[in-house]
């Protein structure tokens, strides 16, 4: 199973759960833990179903050291979930253009809209 598309064309750059290890600066077995918990969500790619998710759920840490997780992402993909929403769609969601954001949610999130970005995925149905 492969993405779609039109997901493919919505995110640039995808991490398999190595680098996003890596990129973090954390044991594998945690960032499986970080998939699981729903602090990043991450869809089947390419000709061997590799699990990734997008790089730019990644921003500077805290202190200018390295990278983390964008903090604001779990609680958006937690309110999409609980609408029903599979991961592929959640991904598809947080990237494409939203007029009540005027940007991708996800770039709304790395702006710190954090609240208003809740307020619009809690009326997806």
């Amino acid at each position: 199973m492969s993405t779609t598309p039109d997901l493919d064309a919505l995110v640039p750059e995808w991490l398999p759960l190595p680098d996003l290890a890596d990129r973090i600066g954390v044991p594998f077995t945690q960032v499986r833990n970080l998939v699981r918990d729903r602090y990043v969500v991450g869809v089947r790619r390419g000709e061997r179903a590799v699990f990734q998710v997008p790089a730019a759920f990644l921003v500077p840490a805290e202190g200018g050291a390295g990278e983390q997780v964008l903090p604001s992402l779990r609680g958006t993909v937690l309110v999409l979930a609980d609408q029903g929403l599979p991961d592929e769609e959640i991904v598809e969601w947080l990237f494409a253009a939203n007029d009540a954001l005027g940007t991708s949610p996800v770039e709304a999130l790395r702006a710190g809209r954090k609240t208003e970005v809740r307020r619009v995925a809690q009326a997806v149905a």
